[in-house]
């Protein structure tokens, strides 16, 4: 029961009505008469706080009639979406039985508990009732009764977290703390697919939660492996083979172990699975090979002819040619259309199968400009900086001396595993000059600053990392704003309290990943309001990944950077 994310609330209207649990990662369980007539349905999942309702419809129904005592109280949802959440495991058939009794579990969402509210129960004995329920009985005299909004819930062992039913009925008289339940088995009667699921009871229940745990840890991990030669790895010869069509996820092949091997070897078909899987979590991956950047250069300048306007030239390049796009004059209220139209238009020129990235080229002043936070198309609100990798750069590294300089310390960079951090703290307790000698030596990599360096009194320590030239800088736009002295480093600050995170999450990330590993933090602090990475700037330009401006200057006269 540790990890309840499975456990569901059924909402009709609005309303909630009933509870529910995953089965698949796209398939909830629950009652048929806690969906009614299945329009306006959604499911919560409660454990998961701050997860929005997800559309759901009926997609299986057991034939129940509408009466209280009816068969087939049983519906099938299918989410709108595959839910990130490991599907609720499946107790072998007759587990709720035993002596002494087992004490179950149900997860349920009466009035006034929106959140949810356990019980405590026991099944009263093996016996059907009407070839359909298992009669359930409270496990302690005063604990909490069953009641509407226990409907569809799932009946767990409490020691195991495993599933063995589904609550339908409670006793209509007050005082008799008892209900029924719809074992497994009868609910696969009514939807056959739920038979692939229930594991049988030739595998312990150590051997099932350590196979099940494993599947979680590769599936949180990404593990890439082949389910299918994983499962012939494992299998004995007797055992039969793997579908014709394959599984199409480690869980699959996880279920097939567990659900379609019995007899004496099926225990040691399980270890052996499980022994494979736990080698190839602890298995190193191989380093993952450096981008291939293919990138749109936003070239963003004073126009000269008013406050109002903008200078704009966009390009892409592809296997080291630079692709013209458009370029103009600009009013600044029609500045981010421009530009989202004119990105679009330069996908069309990158190299197909490499790595998209958006540089925008700004004038020192505007170089914390937010434009990770623009919109990526007028009918998308989603931040181009959590949709593509997007880095900012400075005009004046683009002359000749300072992309010589650069070129040099990226090639050094190449054979780093981590981006070794300096860090400028928001009151700049080191002078200048001492910041230029260490930002000039050999190992250094990335210049941190807590607070927005472009409008503070860390300016001349934000000068001096870009005449270095320092390969990366990084910054906060809500990091510390007050920018004196006395802040610096001190408890509670904003500014320390992003280079403390800053600095151990980057110490792995070799730096020409770095770019890719923001774009990830940037979705992260989209969906949570107080991330520390919210606002995060960041300055990176390797010249190998942009053709010589001034090799082209003369085609691109007009361009702010020629």
């Amino acid at each position: 029961m540790n990890s309840a994310e499975w456990h569901a609330r059924i909402e009709l209207r609005g309303r909630v009505t009933g509870a529910g649990f995953l089965i698949t990662p796209s398939t909830v369980l629950t009652c048929a008469h806690v969906v009614g007539d299945g329009e306006e349905l959604a499911v919560s999942f409660t454990e998961l706080p701050g997860t929005p309702p997800v559309p759901a419809r009926v997609v299986a129904h057991g034939g129940w009639s509408g009466g209280a005592a009816d068969p087939g109280d049983l519906a099938v949802l299918e989410l709108d979406r595959e839910m990130p959440i490991a599907p609720a495991a499946l107790a072998p058939v007759g587990a709720a039985h035993g002596t002494p009794p087992r004490k179950l579990v149900v997860y349920g969402y009466p009035a006034g508990y929106d959140e949810g509210t356990l019980a405590e129960y026991r099944v009263t004995a093996p016996q059907l009732i009407r070839r359909e329920w298992l009669q359930l009985e409270a496990w302690h005299a005063g604990g909490q009764p069953l009641a509407p909004g226990f409907s569809g819930a799932a009946v767990t062992l409490a020691d195991t977290g495993e599933v063995i039913g589904m609550v339908t009925a409670a006793a209509d008289a007050p005082r008799v703390r008892t209900g029924r339940m719809m074992p497994t088995q009868v609910m696969a009667r009514y939807w056959p697919a739920l038979q692939g699921l229930v594991p049988t009871s030739d595998h312990t229940t150590a051997d099932r939660a350590r196979l099940r745990a494993l599947v979680e840890t590769a599936a949180r991990a990404g593990v890439d492996c082949d389910p299918v030669r994983l499962y012939s790895a494992a299998a004995d010869p007797f055992d039969p083979p793997p579908p014709e069509e394959g599984f199409d996820s480690l869980w699959s092949a996880a279920l097939f172990v567990l659900c379609e091997l019995d007899g004496p070897g099926a225990a040691r078909t399980v270890a052996r699975f499980a022994d494979r899987l736990e080698a190839l979590l602890h298995t190193p991956a191989a380093a993952p090979a450096a981008p291939d950047w293919s990138p749109i250069l936003v070239e963003l300048g004073h126009s000269g002819a008013g406050d109002g306007l903008v200078r704009v030239e966009v390009s892409a390049y592809s296997e080291g040619r630079r692709h013209p796009v458009d370029s103009g004059t600009v009013e600044q209220h029609r500045l981010h259309a421009y530009v989202q139209d004119r990105i679009e238009a330069a996908f069309r020129y990158l190299t197909p199968g490499a790595d998209e990235l958006v540089a925008f080229a700004l004038p020192r002043d505007w170089l914390d400009w937010p434009v990770d936070r623009w919109e990526s198309a007028p009918d998308d609100a989603t931040p181009l900086g959590c949709l593509y990798p997007l880095v900012v750069t400075d005009h004046a590294r683009r002359k000749a001396s300072t992309r010589h300089v650069l070129t040099r310390a990226w090639k050094r960079l190449d054979a780093v595993p981590g981006a070794r951090l300096h860090r400028v703290e928001c009151g700049g307790p080191e002078e200048p000059g001492r910041l230029r000698m260490r930002l000039r030596r050999p190992d250094a990599c990335l210049a941190g600053f807590g607070t927005d360096p472009v409008a503070s009194r860390t300016r001349p320590h934000f000068d001096v990392s870009l005449t270095a030239p320092a390969p990366v800088i990084v910054w906060s736009r809500g990091g510390c704003g007050s920018g004196q002295e006395d802040c610096a480093g001190a408890d509670g600050c904003t500014g320390k309290a992003f280079l403390d995170a800053l600095d151990s999450c980057v110490a792995a990330v070799p730096p020409a990943e770095l770019p890719r590993y923001v774009l990830a933090l940037r979705e992260e602090a989209h969906a949570e309001e107080d991330h520390w990475a919210r606002g995060i700037q960041l300055l990176w330009d390797d010249p190998r990944v942009f053709a010589d401006p001034h090799a082209v200057a003369a085609a691109h006269a007009g361009s702010p950077v020629a």
